[in-house]
């Protein structure tokens, strides 16, 4: 049997050295895919909220308000099918019922049927009860569409 003296191949702390560079470049990663995903979420809300809000603006031009027959969530909240009922097909062929993270969107007119507004509770899945007009640095925060603009919303979609 021969022995060789130059054995040819990597050292194991050469390997835990890539190892850990690998990792480390993985955990880069998923955090930027983490945060892609996050912001693309909060755009396709924004879009599907655009959406419902011009063939809401579309009726009540027609209309003159945007009853169905509700901006305070906590007495005028107006159901899908309501809604759905009223634009559908006129003035949208589909309208989007879930926001960026599957969970429902919420629709509101005034009671006097004088403004609108829908809303999605963002990626935290909590509703907050009174909305500053501002964009928020909170990336967690609800997204609020009435009478043409957005209430708030996550300045992280707007900043790229």
């Amino acid at each position: 049997m021969v022995l060789r003296k130059h054995m040819r191949g990597l050292s194991l702390v050469e390997i835990l050295v890539v190892v850990a560079i690998i990792g480390i470049l993985a955990v880069f990663a998923i955090y930027n895919y983490a945060n892609a995903v996050t912001r693309a979420r909060q755009k396709r809300t924004m879009a599907d909220m655009r959406i419902i809000a011009t063939a809401w603006e579309a009726r009540a031009s027609e209309g003159r308000n945007y009853g169905t027959t509700g901006f305070t969530y906590l007495t005028t909240n107006v159901p899908y099918e309501s809604l759905a009922g009223i634009l559908i097909p006129t003035y949208a062929r589909t309208l989007p019922r879930l926001d960026g993270w599957n969970r429902p969107l919420q629709f509101a007119i005034e009671a006097d049927g004088s403004t609108y507004a829908l809303r999605s509770a963002g990626r935290d899945g909590t509703f907050e009860t009174e909305y500053p007009v501002e964009q928020s640095e909170d990336p967690d925060c609800d997204i609020v569409f009435s009478a043409g603009n957005f209430v708030v919303y996550p300045a992280a979609v707007q900043n790229e």
